[in-house]
């Protein structure tokens, strides 16, 4: 099974974009790639972006970074380390920022794994290290504002999490579902059945939460929760 890779290309000028910036980095990757049974992805261009910006100001970059977060895929492989950055303290902020989240990155030109090479430098490890512990740190923070909200809002409204009912969301619904499934007064007739109140429903327009038509078990479902909660 091939080892699979994303491409990243940067080119820092708008003017840039239509010449051979792109191209050229794009052929030595996938060189790169074929040489080494690497199957590449994707690939992500930075279009117009210095290479003295942070993370932060390149968006192809965090796009990049998010997937790779996301779907297992653990190497990057660029032409040059001036197209990940030109400022040397840019581009070792990147790499630890990289190899702190255990990715590694390929510069195709030297053919070297430079995640790697920072890891072996005791110093750099160390700083890899710090920021993951500030990076757990950071998110530990998070986890905790996220629960003292929800603890408020629950403590306020008596509800916080989970998907809002018909009755906040579309109260004209169950308004028309109660109408229709009262037998009236005096009649001898029986109460409609959910089949015949979802078909009634679908003759108005009306529609489900999800934007669907409704259907008899939709039907028994909301009447059903709403009988719960009197």
């Amino acid at each position: 099974m091939k080892t699979k890779a994303y491409g990243y290309l940067r080119v820092s000028g708008k003017s840039q974009i239509e010449k051979d910036g792109f191209p050229r980095q794009e052929a030595a990757i996938t060189q790169y790639a074929k040489a080494h049974g690497i199957d590449i992805v994707k690939l992500f261009k930075e279009e117009a972006v210095s290479g003295t910006t942070d993370e932060t100001a390149r968006p192809a970059f965090q796009e990049m970074v998010s997937d790779i977060l996301k779907n297992g895929v653990r190497l990057i492989i660029i032409e040059g380390l001036d197209r990940l950055a030109r400022e040397y303290r840019i581009q070792e902020t990147l790499l630890i920022y990289l190899a702190s989240k255990g990715i590694d990155l390929i510069n195709a030109r030297t053919e070297e794994n430079v995640t790697r090479a920072i890891i072996a430098d005791p110093m750099k490890k160390a700083l890899i290290q710090i920021q993951g512990v500030f990076a757990e740190l950071e998110k530990s923070l998070l986890v905790k504002k996220l629960k003292d909200a929800r603890k408020r809002k629950r403590d306020k409204t008596g509800k916080c999490e989970g998907r809002k009912s018909y009755r906040e969301i579309a109260p004209e619904i169950i308004e028309e579902l109660k109408k229709l499934r009262r037998k009236p007064k005096g009649s001898i007739s029986k109460r409609m059945s959910y089949a015949a109140i979802a078909d009634a429903l679908n003759e108005k327009s009306y529609r489900t939460a999800d934007g669907k038509v409704f259907t008899a078990n939709n039907v028994a479902v909301i009447l059903h929760r709403q009988k719960n909660r009197g």
